[in-house]
């Protein structure tokens, strides 16, 4: 999921000079108007990718198919002009749904260990983003965009590490280092992505839909990461009692 994800964050990054960086204006009514569509848009996105899980549940479908489906439903949709606004979407709902499917099998796990540690991890995601987004909003503008240099190493550090991993095997330090290391840097993404939205509606780029997809992509990757280690956390917590009690 990390190789798609960071490709989706630094395709729409712009450049921004300095005299661009110093200007601090309020958000406007424009731009306020533009972000209640991008967040009724993810909340729709959220909707779909649930449905997309559910459906795993009931179908078994997630896997390496519907990856390769929501991989290729994001290139058709930033492939697409923005014109095309319903065509658009309609492709970031799909990509949504097959999102979901593709995280069903780690929900369907998660629900299997203790459903309720699936509702935390979502109302802390939730809540976690919240928080970031909105802590993005309220700052200088272009107060956080200095960060997205750093959370681009750190992204491809992450993206080595996998890779290594894959090639010569990883230990469960390495494992539990990519994971709390890749929920700070895409916490992080939430404030920069959210701060590049503005700007770049600002700019005149009310691409509601792009703006969307960059958003769910940065959710579902703090959902997975927390989601792994409440249920690490889970499992080191019932083997402790099963050694109280042997």
């Amino acid at each position: 999921m990390d190789a798609f994800a960071s490709f989706f964050q630094s395709s729409n990054r712009n450049g921004w000079s300095y005299d661009s960086l110093k200007n601090f204006r309020q958000i406007s009514p424009v731009v306020q108007s533009h972000l209640k569509q991008v967040y009724l848009s993810l909340c729709c996105a959220l909707v779909a990718s649930a449905a997309g899980a559910y459906l795993h549940l009931l179908l078994n479908i997630g896997g390496l198919l519907t990856t390769f489906a929501c991989i290729g439903s994001m290139l058709w949709l930033l492939s697409t002009p923005p014109y095309e606004e319903q065509k658009r979407f309609g492709l970031l709902m799909a990509a949504a749904l097959f999102e979901g499917a593709a995280i069903g099998p780690l929900i369907e796990m998660a629900i299997k260990v203790d459903p309720s540690i699936l509702i935390s991890a979502f109302v802390g995601s939730a809540l976690a983003f919240a928080c970031f987004s909105g802590a993005a909003m309220l700052a200088r503008r272009r107060e956080y965009l200095y960060l997205g240099g750093l959370l681009s190493s750190g992204l491809s550090m992450l993206m080595w590490l996998q890779f290594a991993s894959a090639i010569f095997g990883g230990s469960a330090a390495i494992f539990k280092f990519e994971i709390y290391f890749g929920l700070l840097v895409f916490i992080g993404y939430v404030v920069v992505d959210t701060q590049e939205i503005i700007e770049q509606a600002h700019r005149g780029d009310l691409d509601y839909v792009r703006h969307a997809l960059n958003l769910f992509t940065d959710f579902v990757a703090v959902f997975v990461r927390i989601l792994i280690i409440m249920l690490k956390n889970s499992a080191e917590k019932t083997e402790k009692k099963k050694k109280r009690r042997d």
